[in-house]
This record gives structure tokens, sequence and C-alpha cells, in this order.
């Protein structure tokens, strides 16, 4: 593995790096030595079933976990680290907001966490507010938000200090697909603009939005590459066939109606 601060993917400058990360927990291996880089401004998707491992490895990204086994490096700096944290954003799959607060006030409380200054942090507010469809709703507590307007809200708490690295933990489950569209251009656009973003999904058309996609099973990354790349590497025409054959499950064929 090369120096992380000299690491690069195609030219660019990698956000991270794992070189044989695992996790135990007891008995249990949630990840299982996995090494993967990760370049700047692109969507890389992890794509797996239900305790495939994918939360476990995102919260080694953010430094809420420390691996157990080998190294892994955000932006050059191994993890966890507090001055690379500043730099992350983070949206778990349970929203960790205030529901008697309002939604100013949750912003406001973050925005003091992240050490955002207090002029920038209201102007701020207002941009996310607008961009998310909540404006109307910033004076209002949280418990009177439906399911979509949390996660939104959630998503606006991840990108109130303008991270570098945004983590996304199954972003949209839950959410009607008019909704998981605006949310998706709103990823799109972040990246456009050089952000990154680390997204896990088990939903096979999020997957083929991403740039890169990593497949997990048991813990193992199976492959990791684009999604037509992936689909040529198994021979397959939809991803779900693709992980099926790389999870060692045989395809069955389906017949021709009559």
């Amino acid at each position: 593995m090369p120096d992380a601060e000299r690491a690069t993917v195609e030219g660019h400058e990698a956000a991270v790096i794992a070189d044989s990360v695992s996790r135990i927990f007891g008995p249990l291996r949630a990840v299982d030595r996995l090494s993967v880089v990760i370049p700047r401004g692109v969507i890389y998707g992890l794509l797996g079933p239900s305790g495939s491992g994918k939360t476990t490895f995102l919260r080694m990204v953010v430094g809420a976990l420390r691996p157990s086994e080998g190294r892994l490096w955000v932006f050059g700096t191994a993890m966890p680290s507090r001055r690379v944290a500043q730099r992350i954003g983070y949206m778990p799959q349970a929203p960790a907001l205030y529901p008697d607060l309002t939604l100013r006030e949750n912003l406001r409380f973050f925005g003091a966490v992240y050490r955002v200054p207090r002029r920038q942090l209201e102007q701020r507010i207002e941009e996310l507010a607008t961009d998310l469809d909540l404006l109307a709703w910033l004076d209002h507590p949280l418990y009177r938000f439906s399911g979509g307007m949390v996660q939104r809200a959630s998503l606006a708490v991840a990108l109130l200090h303008e991270p570098d690295l945004l983590v996304l933990d199954e972003p949209t489950v839950g959410l009607d697909p008019l909704l998981r569209r605006i949310l998706w251009e709103r990823f799109r656009a972040l990246a456009s603009q050089g952000t990154t973003l680390l997204i896990s999904t088990h939903s096979m058309d999020e997957a083929d939005r991403c740039d890169l996609l990593g497949f997990l099973r048991g813990g193992r990354l199976l492959a990791s590459d684009t999604p037509a790349a992936l689909r040529a590497l198994t021979g397959q025409d939809s991803l779900e066939d693709a992980f099926l054959i790389l999870a060692g499950h045989p395809v069955l064929p389906v017949e021709p109606s009559r």
C-alpha cells in the first residue's frame, strides 16, 4: 500500500483508502479484510443485504469505530481522527435529531458542534432549508415532520459544515420515488462540485446511479468497479444478477412468456 498522503486513483487524490480492514465483535467478523480505494469527487455505493457490514464499514470511515485489524485513511490521515472528522458529514440510518426542537434549533445546535461561525451558520441554514424544501418548516418541532421530512432534515445537518466527504447510510429508505429522485439529484450536484459521497444501499436502482460500486456480502467486498464493468465482468445484464453470480448463487433462466 503506498503512502496514503500520495495515493492517487487515475490522477485524483484518494478520499478513502482501506487496507485489509476488519471489525470484529466477539466471534463475528462484521467486516472482513476489506480493501478499497475511493477517489475524490465520486459517488461510491456499497450494495449489500442487511447484515453485510455496510453500516459497520461506514462507522469506521467516519471515526465512530476503530478497525480491529488493518488500516484506514481518510484524506491521507489514519482514522479515527478528530481533525478529519470535521471534514466529514454523516447521515446515519436512524436520524440522530431532537424531535422536541425546531428544525432551526437542531441546525443551530449541530452547527455549534461543527464550529460553524454564527453568521455563516444562519446563512447556511436558510440555504439548506431552501434547497431541501424545508424553509416553511424551519420553526416547527421535528415531531410534526413526516418521515421524508426528517430524512431531509438529517441530510441538512450532514451538509451544514460543507463537508468534503459525505457518508450516507441508506439515505432513501422508506421514501417515495419522487423524493428519492430529488435527493439523488442533490447527491449528483454535490459530486459535481467536488464532494465525495459514500452511500450504502440495498436498492439495485440506486446502485446503478453510482459512479463506482462495491458488492458487500458477509463482511467481504466481492468486487468493486463501475456498474457497467461489474455487469461485463459477470456477463449479466442486471446488477442483481451480477451480484448473485459474484455471491456464488446461480442465476435462474427466465422462461419466455407464451
